[in-house]
C-alpha cells in the first residue's frame, strides 16, 4: 500500500495557525491537537488517498522555557515555567500524544539568560513611534533559539527514505532548511510535498519538491 508522512515544524504551525485560524482561542491546547491531525488528513483527501495510507504525523517542537529571569528594566524576577505561553506548550504536548499516529518529536530550547527586543518594538524605534527613554519590559523578550528540531525533521526523513516506509512525505514548514534533506527524499524516490500555510515561499525552493499544497483556510 502506498504511505504517506506528515511532518510539521511545530513552531511554524502554531504560528501560522494564530493567522488562520484567527477566531480560534490559540490557547485551547486539545482544538490546535485536532487540527494538527485534521489538516493530515485534509492532505489526504486532497492527493486522493485513504485515510488508511497515513502512516504517521511527526511533529518537532521543543519543551517551553521553564526558568527565571530578571526583567532587564524593572529588575522583577519573572518565573517563565509558570507563564500562561509554557502551560499551553505542556498542555498541547500531552494532547498530541493522545493522538492517533502521532509522534512527538522535542528538541530543546537555548538560551543565554539575556534579553533582546522585539522585532515590532525594533522596528517603532526605526520609525520613530518608540523612544529609547520610554523602553518597557513588555517591549524585550528572552533570546532563545530551537536546537535539534531541525536535525530530528532531516534524520526523519532521511529514515523514512532509506527505509523504504513511506513513498510521500508531505512538510509543514515554512523556510529552506529542509532542502538537503528534500534533495535525498527525492533522489530515493519519494514524492516530497511541501505545504507551507499559505505563507509566500522563495521562487527557488520549487525546484526542490514536487508539489507545493496548503490545505488550511487561506488567511487574508
Amino acid at each position: 500500500m502506498q504511505r504517506t508522512a506528515i511532518l510539521v515544524d511545530g513552531a511554524f504551525f502554531i504560528a501560522r495557525y494564530r493567522k488562520v485560524w484567527g477566531d480560534r482561542d490559540v490557547n485551547d491546547a486539545r482544538t490546535v491537537a485536532k487540527t494538527v491531525f485534521g489538516m493530515a488528513l485534509e492532505h489526504l483527501k486532497a492527493l486522493d488517498r485513504p485515510r488508511e495510507s497515513l502512516y504517521r504525523i511527526f511533529f518537532y517542537d521543543c519543551p517551553p522555557l521553564d526558568k527565571s529571569f530578571v526583567r532587564p528594566v524593572s529588575g522583577d524576577t519573572v518565573d517563565f515555567g509558570r507563564s500562561s505561553a509554557a502551560a499551553f506548550r505542556r498542555e498541547l504536548h500531552e494532547q498530541l500524544r493522545r493522538q492517533r499516529k502521532m509522534a512527538l518529536r522535542l528538541g530543546r530550547l537555548a538560551e543565554r539568560g539575556e534579553w533582546k527586543l522585539k522585532s515590532h518594538a525594533m522596528q517603532q524605534l526605526r520609525d520613530g513611534n518608540l523612544h529609547w527613554e520610554d523602553l518597557g519590559d513588555e517591549h524585550y523578550e528572552p533570546e532563545m533559539r530551537q536546537t535539534q528540531v531541525d536535525m530530528k525533521i532531516g534524520i526523519d526523513i532521511a529514515a523514512l527514505a532509506y527505509k523504504q516506509q513511506v513513498d510521500q512525505i508531505v512538510l509543514v514548514a515554512g523556510d529552506a532548511d529542509f532542502i538537503p534533506a528534500a534533495k535525498l527524499a527525492r533522489r530515493e524516490g519519494i514524492d516530497f510535498i511541501l505545504d507551507p500555510m499559505w505563507q509566500g515561499i522563495a521562487s527557488d525552493l520549487h525546484e526542490h519538491i514536487d508539489g507545493l499544497q496548503s490545505v488550511c483556510p487561506r488567511p487574508f
